[in-house]
């Protein structure tokens, strides 16, 4: 058997953050790299575009990181882009009739540096407060081993009030993992408060774009361009074929062939072009085990300020958060206007409804947490609804999530639904790019290690590890 060709060129099927991350690191260390995007703009699901009914730039849907994502943070350094994230350390909880609590840390040491903002919280009581602190607690030493149990269950069987719930536990959870306490998993639920909340004050940090998204990872297409790399949009591949030489793969009409090729494709998307043989039979099977969570935008424009607020968690509404994009963006005073946008992760119910009424219902519902709405003039609206937004985070979902090395010759994968060891976020996007390329210079003989660490525990979580 003659031996396999060296690795040079590098073909990446997607332009998500997967992608895009996989490409950058490869381009740094001298592959030929050609992404390929079916859209005519970069980002993926992380992506904005000029609204035909209102003609403003928005973001498919706001996207946020913390301060432990680590390999995100490393990919906007390597982009040149790391200002244009805004940063913030405090939370701000309303309820309905406006009571606003400020979580943010303290210089107390880790895990107790959010304690004193905690006790001062409004939104909880005493009981709440207690039963909270000791769920804490039990995930000090370590995320919560992983069971058929879904985490509201786990909440229940330990004490959990209904408000610490419904106040505390859901408002984080369903907007960091995009689904119902009722389907998470326990290790991934218990990983988000661990390493956000508890590791350190640094890992809690929230980061906003201050720019559109697909302004922000527009940049990565010239990063690429720059080291000979080239980025072929409204590029849709059809059908691949793996080769002991390499990959063929039919894309918009032609035939391109690489070296090898990284497929960064949600998962629904990559069933869809990979080869039919008992190679693929496997993946195909783990594929279907999987299933969507969706998120609905909700963006509206009004003639005045509603709030001076950047940011908020919306508590026990069907609006979990609002963005103040006049702010965060820079976009114009806010005294001649406002525009907002309000999230709902795991959006279920609303799927099926109308645009007016969810409009409706945001508007009644955000005039509960900002009176300013109630004597402002809507100028314009609209609804943005990701229904294949993320995968779902159930218990037993990571032994389905393939790894970065298929059956085939020299074709890996990418995505946040592949085997991260995180959820469903930007930073598992990152991570899954990082560590397809990491596989491909493996094969190639040339191991580079792309992946960086996690965040160190600080005060006294450095005693857990």
């Amino acid at each position: 058997m003659s031996p396999r060709r060296a690795i040079k060129t590098v073909g990446i099927v997607g332009g998500g953050l997967a992608g895009l991350s996989a490409a950058c690191a490869l381009a740094d260390h001298g592959y030929k790299v050609t992404l390929l995007e079916r859209r005519p703009y970069l980002g993926g699901r992380a992506s904005s575009y000029q609204h035909p009914g209102t003609g403003e730039v928005v973001d498919n849907c706001q996207h946020v990181l913390l301060g432990c994502c680590t390999n995100l943070i490393e990919f906007y350094r390597r982009l040149g882009v790391e200002e244009k994230i805004a940063w913030y350390d405090a939370l701000n909880f309303i309820e309905p009739g406006g009571r606003c609590s400020i979580i943010k840390p303290s210089l107390l040491p880790a895990p107790l540096h959010g304690l004193p903002a905690f006790a001062r919280a409004r939104f909880l009581d005493v009981a709440d407060k207690d039963a909270i602190a000791r769920a804490l607690l039990r995930m000090i030493d370590g995320e919560l081993p992983e069971t058929d149990e879904h985490f509201l269950a786990w909440l229940e069987r330990h004490g959990q009030t209904q408000r610490a719930i419904e106040r505390f536990w859901k408002p984080v959870l369903v907007s960091a993992l995009n689904e119902d306490l009722h389907h998470l998993s326990l290790r991934y639920a218990s990983q988000v408060f661990r390493e956000s909340f508890l590791k350190s004050a640094e890992a809690g940090r929230m980061g906003i774009p201050r720019i559109p998204l697909s302004q922000l990872y527009g940049a990565a297409g010239e990063y690429l361009r720059e080291r000979k790399g080239d980025v072929l949009l409204r590029c849709g591949v059809e059908s691949l074929q793996a080769l002991t030489a390499g990959i063929t793969l039919r894309a918009s009409g032609q035939e391109l062939h690489f070296d090898a090729v990284i497929l960064a494709l949600p998962f629904e998307s990559l069933e869809q072009i990979l080869p039919s043989s008992s190679d693929t039979e496997t993946l195909r099977a783990k594929l279907q085990k999987f299933e969507h969570s969706p998120i609905t935008g909700i963006h509206l424009w009004f003639d005045h300020q509603i709030t001076d607020l950047p940011h908020a968690v919306l508590l026990e509404r069907t609006i979990q958060w609002m963005f103040n994009k006049s702010i965060l963006q820079s976009r114009g005073s806010t005294e001649s206007g406002s525009y907002l946008e309000l999230v709902v992760s795991s959006s279920k119910s609303m799927v099926e409804r109308g645009r007016q009424e969810i409009i409706q219902l945001a508007l009644s519902e955000l005039a509960e947490f900002f009176p300013a709405v109630r004597d402002a003039q809507l100028l314009k609206a609209t609804v943005i609804k990701e229904v294949h937004a993320t995968y779902s985070a159930q218990p037993g979902v990571d032994k389905h999530r393939p790894g970065s090395v298929t059956t085939s010759p020299r074709l890996f994968l990418a995505g946040d639904w592949t085997a991260t060891a995180w959820p469903a976020t930007m930073e598992g996007a990152v991570r899954s790019g990082y560590l397809a390329a990491e596989a491909l210079t493996r094969d190639a003989g040339a191991p580079q290690k792309f992946l960086v660490a996690d965040l160190p525990p600080k005060g006294f979580m450095r005693l857990f590890g």
